[in-house]
């Protein structure tokens, strides 16, 4: 099997200069843990959901913090992101992405073409729904 038979291809991403409001916005109200920074097509950087919750005190999640507290959120997604994140190409079999999560101790892995544009992004989870789903088949079949 392939990367790209279970890689999701629905992207959540921002720029740049997209500030941690922004971001946080975008936590808020999507489900999804990564967040992809992109730049003329290009991946630049991965925010986890762990990077923007070790910025975020809770009175700045509910819009009571402080002026120093607040400004925080002025900060861009070019300050905060993981600027080498490791990737692997669609046509990679899973065997490969395996061994990519454990040997670089990563959450996910976005899934970039030969020219470094962004396809997808698969996730952990993703590999446990799959093989969730093939015991669920295999003890059907007994």
């Amino acid at each position: 099997m392939k990367v790209e038979d279970i890689m999701s291809r629905h992207l959540v991403t921002v720029g740049m200069d997209d500030s941690l409001r922004t971001i946080r916005h975008l936590f808020q109200t999507r489900n999804f843990h990564h967040l992809m920074v992109v730049e003329d097509g290009q991946l630049q950087g991965v925010i986890s959901d762990r990077d923007y919750l070790k910025l975020i005190t809770p009175a700045v999640e509910q819009d009571l913090g402080s002026a120093t507290e607040m400004a925080v959120l002025k900060r861009r997604a070019h300050q905060i992101m993981s600027r080498k994140p490791v990737t692997i190409r669609p046509e990679a079999d899973l065997e490969a992405a395996i061994a990519r999560f454990l040997d670089d101790n990563v959450s996910c892995l976005p899934v970039v073409d030969a020219a470094g544009g962004l396809r997808g992004v698969l996730s952990w989870k993703d590999v446990l729904r799959l093989v969730r789903a093939q015991l669920h088949q295999a003890a059907g079949h007994r």
